[in-house]
């Protein structure tokens, strides 16, 4: 048994859009997944709430708005404590498995050293989630069944975003703690809107997210401390008419953390990013062709 057994009643990931894509968008939502296989709870010595810590919750159902105006909505079903596709393949901690790791891993990535590589070794709030170590054969079996056909699939939509309509964009989906603070603890922003400091997108994609967001009451910054991820650094490329933004919402603005219920301002933040994610897409196309080649 492994990750195909873990995923056989339930798709690992899928992709949800109404009809036909009709827009040059495609949105991701790697972290939101909620299946959380027996098999793989029984490893872990952490309750069924405490493991949800690392989830971003209800985030695929914040943007469902993007499957019905034609974008596709690729969406994890399968948590981020499990397997996280935000990382490089091979950020693998040696210290959580019984044999060595291939000479290949990246071992000493930051995010490793802070527990949360490939095969995270935490949750939340710094809560370790297996009992024992594990067998390296359980590492590569999640990346080769699930972390490369996820990967393969958002490829393939981009690609074929771009064959048709010259272009691709990218939105990658994600919240983070209520409890974030930026500028000496100043300030508490709902929205961080990330571009890798202009690398990863047009900067039209940035300012039209922030402007959109702002006019809406939200408090919105930029790249800090979420510049965007493996993800929007990996398919960012606007040279190659890729372009790729992350956006971190707080989850204060929509539920409670303690019991990871959603709260009355659920409905209201649902309706705002529709209406944010139908006038995103309307962005005119020259933003997004009109960019100099990397070398220039």
């Amino acid at each position: 048994m492994g990750a195909e057994a873990d995923f056989s009643e339930i798709p690992a990931f899928q992709v949800l859009m109404a009809g036909e894509q009709r827009v040059p968008f495609v949105f991701n939502s790697p972290h939101s997944g909620r299946h959380y296989p027996s098999r793989f709870l029984a490893m872990s010595r952490l309750d069924a709430a405490s493991i949800r810590r690392s989830e971003d919750c209800y985030v695929d159902e914040l943007f469902a708005a993007a499957g019905t105006i034609g974008a596709p909505l690729l969406v994890a079903n399968f948590p981020r404590a499990y397997l996280d596709v935000n990382r490089e393949p091979w950020e693998l901690d040696p210290r959580m498995f019984r044999e060595p790791v291939p000479a290949f891993a990246n071992t000493r990535s930051p995010r490793v050293a802070g527990g949360l590589g490939t095969i995270p070794k935490l949750v939340g709030e710094g809560l370790d989630i297996y009992r024992h170590r594990l067998p390296l054969s359980e590492a590569l079996t999640r990346i080769e069944h699930i972390y490369r056909p996820y990967h393969a699939r958002l490829a393939e939509l981009l690609v074929r975003t771009r064959e048709r309509f010259g272009y691709a964009v990218l939105i990658d989906c994600h919240s983070m703690p209520a409890n974030i603070r930026v500028g000496e603890g100043v300030l508490r922003p709902d929205f961080i809107i990330g571009d890798r400091f202009g690398a990863s997108a047009a900067p039209a994609l940035r300012d039209h997210a922030v402007a959109l967001l702002a006019a809406k009451g939200y408090t919105v910054i930029q790249n800090k401390p979420y510049a965007g991820g493996f993800i929007t650094e990996h398919y960012g490329r606007p040279a190659e008419r890729l372009h790729a933004l992350q956006i971190e919402i707080n989850r204060g603005l929509y539920m409670d953390e303690r019991t990871l219920q959603r709260t009355r301002q659920f409905e209201t933040l649902m309706r705002d990013l529709g209406d944010f994610v139908r006038d995103l897409v309307a962005l005119p196309a020259q933003h997004f062709l009109t960019m100099p080649l990397a070398a220039e």
